[in-house]
Parts: C-alpha cells; sequence; structure tokens
C-alpha cells in the first residue's frame, strides 16, 4: 500500500508540474470565456448593424408591408422605377425590392425579385419573404369576400400544460434545464477520459522506451504501477477541472457583471420598443425565471451529483485501464492506432444514443445503453435528470463495478507481459496470448 501512494504521489506531481499542464491550467478558462465573450461581442455588432433597403412596388398593394425594424430601414423609391432605383441602391443601399404589376396575385408572388451587390443575408430575405407571405394571403382571403379580422381571430395558440400522476406540473424549460444538465454531465465524462485516458497511455509509452521502468518493475508489482498511474493522472485531472470550472465561473461572473447591461440594451430592439410591449417582455422574462427556479428546485440534485462522482471515477477507471494495457502493448504512439478505434466506438455511441435518449428517456434503447458497462457512464447521467427508478441506478452501478474489476484484471495481465515487450508490433491474437500466461 505504501508503494502504492508513492507511485500515485509521483504520477500526480510529474503532472502537476509539466509545464504544458500548468500554462493550459491558466488559458483554458481565459480562452474559453474570451470566446464566449467574443461571440456575444459579434452578435451585438451584428445586430446594431442597420441595413437600408430600397423598394419598387408597381402593384401598389403590398407598401404596407415595409414596416421599419431595429435592423431594417426600407425606403420607398417607387415613383423613380426599377431601372433607376438600381443605379442608386448600388451606392447608396443595401439593396433593392422589386414587385412587378400584375393583376393575379400568384403571379406577383412569383416575379418579386431582391437586386444587391453581394448576396443577401438568409435571414432578412426570410423575413421579407415571410411579412409578404401573410399580405399577399390576407389579400387572397379579400378577394374571396372573406372578413380577413374574423378569419384571424380564429388563429389559436395551444400551450400544453404538463403534470405528472402525482400532481406535480413541468414545462418545456424544465425539459431544456434535464437536456442540458444530462448533457453536459455525459459530455464532461466523455472528455475526461479521452483527455487523461490517453495521458495515462503517452506516460506508459514513454517510461518504457526510455527503458525507466525497468528500474521501477524491479521494486514494484505491474498492477501497483499501472493502478498508482490511473490514479495520479484522474487525481490531476480531478484537480484542473475544478480550477478550470472555479476561474471560468468567476470570469464568467466578471464579464457578465461588466459588459452585460451594455451588451444587452445595444443588442436588442427595446429601445425601439413602445412601454407596453417592453413590460410584456419584462413580465414574460419574470415569469420564465420563476419557472426555471422551479424547475431547477425539482431536479434531482442529490442523486445527480452523487451519480456523477461514482460513473465519473467508473467510467474513467475502466478506460484509462484499457488505456494503459494499450500503452504497455505498444513501442511508440503511433502504433496505438490498430487499438484505439475499439476503444472509442462505445464512448461515440454513447454521445450518439445520449442525445437521442431525450426524446424518450425511458424507451428500451435508453434503458439498454444505460445497463451497459461500457456506455452507461455518459448514457446514465444523460437520463437521470429525467427521473430514473432506483434499482435501474443500483443495477448499473453494480454492473459497471463487475466490469470495472474484470477489465482492469485483464489489463494488468497485458500490462504485466507488454511492459518489458520490445521491438515487436502486438496484434490482437498477440494481446490474447499474453492473456493466458
Amino acid at each position: 500500500m505504501g508503494k502504492l501512494k508513492l507511485i500515485i504521489k509521483r504520477e500526480f506531481f510529474a503532472k502537476v508540474k509539466n509545464k504544458s499542464f500548468i500554462i493550459m491550467t491558466i488559458l483554458s478558462p481565459l480562452l474559453m470565456v474570451g470566446f464566449f465573450s467574443l461571440i456575444v461581442f459579434l452578435n451585438v455588432k451584428n445586430s446594431e448593424e442597420v441595413r437600408t433597403i430600397a423598394y419598387v412596388d408597381d402593384s401598389q398593394l403590398l407598401d404596407s408591408v415595409f414596416t421599419n425594424t431595429a435592423s431594417t430601414k426600407y425606403v420607398n423609391l417607387t415613383a423613380l422605377g426599377i431601372d433607376e432605383a438600381r443605379k442608386q441602391a448600388k451606392t447608396s443601399y443595401y439593396g433593392v425590392l422589386y414587385i412587378p404589376k400584375n393583376d393575379s396575385l400568384n403571379a406577383i408572388s412569383k416575379g418579386i425579385s431582391f437586386y444587391s451587390e453581394d448576396a443577401p443575408s438568409l435571414s432578412l430575405l426570410g423575413d421579407i419573404e415571410n411579412k409578404l407571405e401573410k399580405k399577399i394571403r390576407d389579400l387572397k382571403i379579400e378577394q374571396l369576400n372573406f372578413d380577413v379580422a374574423k378569419i384571424k381571430a380564429t388563429e389559436t395558440t395551444v400551450d400544453i400544460i404538463t403534470e405528472n400522476f402525482s400532481g406535480e406540473k413541468s414545462s418545456k424549460i424544465g425539459s431544456i434545464l434535464r437536456m442540458f444538465a444530462g448533457g453536459g454531465f455525459g459530455y464532461l465524462i466523455f472528455m475526461f477520459i479521452i483527455i487523461y485516458g490517453t495521458s495515462v497511455m503517452r506516460s506508459v509509452i514513454e517510461e518504457k522506451t526510455s527503458r525507466i521502468i525497468e528500474v521501477i518493475i524491479s521494486s514494484v508489482k505491474p498492477f501497483q504501477l499501472m493502478l498508482g498511474k490511473i490514479l495520479g493522472n484522474a487525481l490531476a485531472g480531478i484537480l484542473q477541472f475544478v480550477v478550470w470550472m472555479i476561474s471560468a465561473g468567476l470570469l464568467l461572473f466578471i464579464v457578465t457583471s461588466l459588459f452585460g447591461p451594455e451588451a444587452t440594451s445595444s443588442g436588442s430592439a427595446m429601445g425601439q420598443m413602445n412601454p407596453e410591449m417592453v413590460q410584456q417582455m419584462q413580465q414574460s422574462s419574470a415569469t420564465d425565471l420563476q419557472v426555471a427556479l422551479a424547475e431547477i428546485k425539482n431536479l434531482p440534485i442529490l442523486t445527480m451529483f452523487f451519480s456523477f462522482i461514482f460513473y465519473f471515477l467508473g467510467g474513467y477507471l475502466i478506460y484509462s485501464s484499457i488505456y494503459a494495457a494499450i500503452g504497455a502493448a505498444v513501442d511508440s504512439e503511433t502504433d496505438t492506432q490498430q487499438f484505439m478505434m475499439p476503444v472509442l466506438i462505445p464512448l461515440m455511441i454513447a454521445i450518439y444514443v445520449g442525445f437521442s435518449v431525450i426524446e424518450n428517456p425511458h424507451g428500451p434503447i435508453a434503458l439498454g445503453f444505460s445497463l451497459f458497462p461500457l456506455t452507461s457512464p455518459i448514457v446514465m447521467l444523460m437520463r437521470i435528470p429525467f427521473g430514473v427508478p432506483w434499482w435501474q441506478i443500483a443495477l448499473s452501478m453494480a454492473l459497471l463495478l463487475v466490469t470495472f474489476v474484470g477489465i482492469v484484471w485483464f489489463a494488468a495481465k497485458i500490462y504485466r507481459v507488454g511492459i518489458l515487450m520490445y521491438g515487436k508490433k502486438p496484434s490482437y491474437k498477440e494481446l490474447y496470448k499474453w492473456l493466458k500466461y
């Protein structure tokens, strides 16, 4: 036990004192928050740009559609004609919209053209098309001698209230929160396994190629050495993730505190709205916030927290044992490619199935992959926010523990033989022979 502690301590400090580890621990939160801030800044700047569009409405039917918004201004150049309007648009406007004159509304809708120097924005075109479609639809209804106002009064929005059989209400916001909570935890485990499992493998390869392993193995059992490497790298990884979460959270709080209000006010159209619209938006936001807080209280937070710790460690230990065995079996990192794909396939399937689980978290596919040990650390965590029976979680954890013991035992046998094998590229047949030794 004392030797295992020494190996864990050695691996932990070797990792933590590494310059790249220190640099990435410091820079990653800065890069993450900086990237987020850049996206917000670009969105704000993009929304501040005002496009001026000229239009020529020869039909004299659709002029009422062109009302100014915070990001789009319209100029009526119908009196000039389309040829003169196109000339002026080259130097003065973002583009010019032409609506031809025709007795048929269908012919008008198919003959509308937009002229601009560069390809127009898809969102802008979509907004204009939507406005024109609604107006032409109203004109067609009027031609049929129907009252447009009465027909619009029949349009109804249905917002279904959902609740379970015990009377607890839920909402779409709750489903979104559960999706993000489960997806975030699952993706975090996926990234941790990939990053630090590969780190264990590289550490083994490095010691094997430098022949240091021959000195270490003379005083330490191969199983102790493998387990020490796995646990030492795990502790270093957990420390790094904790530093990332704390520093990124603080930086994000500082950025939103300093620039949030200004960005929100400049990036939105609230300044262009009347007081009634502003009040409605504020009331809607307050209601959504209350619903979100209520949904957060309804989440199984304690179950999610303890399950995350268990699956986090269980999934990492299983896959890092496999990575350590691969590192012991090869002489260089280029030789690992033939063994990496079978390891990555269950992880990729888990991510794919995990996100599809959101649509049916209690279906047979979700249940099966949340019990299968190689995918359960990711899939089960994505299911837990939606509510999972305790027996399914207990069964999944039991299967994960049994699989962990079995995989560590097999990986240790490969590690024990492969750590002192040089000059020969191993095949799957060769690994099978090592398991039988």
